[in-house]
């Protein structure tokens, strides 16, 4: 069964014992109340209506008899009063006959006759006396009070019989009432026991059926977490979606798993690209060395004897040696630049030096007195802004600002040669353009003219060994930054760099 429908069968029965303990409680409160009505509007006046008619009967007999023996009319006015009041009683009692059950009313029948009986053989005759205007003497009165005092002893009797059915009946309604209220708590405290048994029961169910394996879910979730791959999950039973997450997270551990084989075979093969990389880093400095060391001292021989003959036989050989000699002396000087550019290319970023704050300003002053000669020689203007600081290694950034400068010196038109350059702060890093008056490139070339020995002029019209660009990319990378050409710029060429802000300067 899934979590909802545990809850929901939970809840269900939750209700459904709410639902009997609220309506047992119900049933018991409405036997009570209905009880309590009966005892209050329905026993209550009969019993009063029953001591209305006692007190009735007991006028009218206290009338009549003080007429008997007086013969005052005034005596009668008891007696009158009481009829008045007999009927009222006889009528409420009849409202309750119902209510209070055949033997109460049995009883006022009982009470009735014998009061009508009292009426006829002893009321009427005396008040016959009375209208006749004979007046008895001592003895006859005596005889009929003593007369009338049997015949309303039966009265009283009835009316005694009266008040004890009412008496029991009310005993009897008040016993029910004890009973629906012991009843009320009896299903109060069942209803009580239901609920509170139904919520343990319900928690129980919930914590064996949900809980539990929730807990066992994750504590095997924890040791995937920490690592233990290779154990299959135990997934947990319960719910429907508890084994889903089960399979999920079993599915889960399989993939990992199936990542880590993967990432520690990448692993393996970088190690063994890392240990040919380092071997072909050991070569290439093997190289630099044998560039810088081997080959360059034949070539400085070479370029030195050629010199030496070219000093010493000018003019002694014909034209075509002179010219031969030429040719030797230029191709051993380029190619003395050639392997100087390629070892500046090749040691960029494996000096070994920390880098240090650098202060760009300084940089461009160290530039323009290296380049003062040739600045002088092409009337050219520098112009600069405010540039920052920025960390790095202060002879690489050097070359950069020399060869950006030096192709703006050299590809310059014929107006007066400007070089302007600018610094801007975006986000984390710094902007950098170099803009010249220069003859421009073309914007299909602006990959192009960043690989290494791509020229886009012959040697005869413009001079360098086509690694100037190649290097000044090579070191703005390794500076965390990237270099490119703004196409849209017109008017020359505009060069622009990013470089990270050092932490130091923010």
């Amino acid at each position: 069964m899934s979590v909802g429908g545990l809850l929901a069968a939970t809840t269900g029965l939750l209700f459904v014992l709410a639902v009997v303990g609220i309506g047992l409680a119900l049933i018991a409160n409405g036997q009570l109340t209905s009880d309590r009505n009966f005892l209050l509007n329905q026993i209550g006046p009969a019993r009063r209506a029953a001591l209305n008619l006692e007190n009735a009967l007991i006028n009218q007999e206290s009338g009549v008899r003080g007429y008997v023996i007086t013969a005052e009319p005034s005596f009668l006015e008891p007696y009158r009063d009481g009829l008045r009041s007999e009927e009222d009683a006889y009528a409420e009692l009849h409202e309750q006959e119902q209510a209070v059950g055949p033997a109460v009313a049995a009883q006022v029948e009982i009470v009735r006759a014998r009061a009508q009986a009292w009426q006829r053989e002893f009321v009427a005759p005396a008040l016959a006396h009375g209208r006749q205007s004979t007046r008895l003497s001592t003895q006859q009165s005596i005889a009929a009070n003593i007369k009338g005092k049997q015949f309303f002893d039966h009265v009283r009797t009835s009316l005694a019989g009266l008040q004890s059915a009412l008496t029991h009946r009310d005993s009897t309604t008040r016993q029910q009432l004890d009973d629906a209220a012991s009843n009320l708590l009896l299903l109060l405290v069942l209803a009580a026991v239901l609920i509170l048994g139904g919520v343990l029961g319900a928690s129980l169910l919930l914590r064996r059926t949900i809980t539990r394996p929730l807990e066992r879910l994750g504590s095997e979730a924890r040791r995937v977490a920490g690592g233990e791959f290779s154990r299959p999950l135990a997934i947990a039973s319960g719910p429907r979606e508890v084994a889903e997450v089960g399979a999920e997270i079993d599915a889960m551990r399989e993939r990992i798993v199936d990542e880590l084989a993967t990432v520690q075979a990448a692993h393996v093969q970088l190690e063994e690209q890392a240990t040919e990389l380092r071997r072909s880093n050991a070569e290439l400095e093997q190289f630099a060395y044998v560039a810088s060391h081997d080959l360059q001292e034949p070539l400085r021989k070479i370029a030195s004897f050629c010199q030496a003959l070219q000093t010493r036989y000018r003019g002694q050989l014909d034209d075509r040696a002179d010219q031969y000699l030429d040719f030797a002396v230029d191709g051993a000087k380029r190619m003395q630049i050639l392997i100087n550019d390629l070892l500046a290319f090749s040691r960029v970023g494996r000096s070994g030096r920390e880098h240090e704050l650098v202060d760009l300003g300084d940089v461009l002053i160290t530039v323009q007195s290296a380049l003062a000669d040739t600045l002088q020689s092409t009337g050219a203007r520098v112009e600069v802004g405010e540039l920052p600081t920025v960390r790095g290694e202060r002879v690489q950034l050097t070359s950069l600002f020399q060869n950006l400068i030096s192709n703006a010196l050299k590809f310059h038109s014929a107006e007066q040669p400007i070089v302007r350059i600018a610094a801007t702060r975006e986000a984390e890093q710094w902007q950098l353009s170099f803009t010249d008056n220069g003859i421009g490139i073309e914007e299909e070339y602006a990959e192009r003219i960043f690989l290494i020995f791509q020229r886009l002029h012959s040697r005869e019209a413009y001079e360098g060994s086509g690694i100037g660009l190649a290097l000044c990319r090579k070191i703005v990378e390794y500076h965390g930054g990237r270099i490119w050409l703004d196409t849209d710029y017109r008017g020359g060429a505009c060069f622009r760099l990013t470089l990270p802000i050092a932490k130091e300067t923010t």
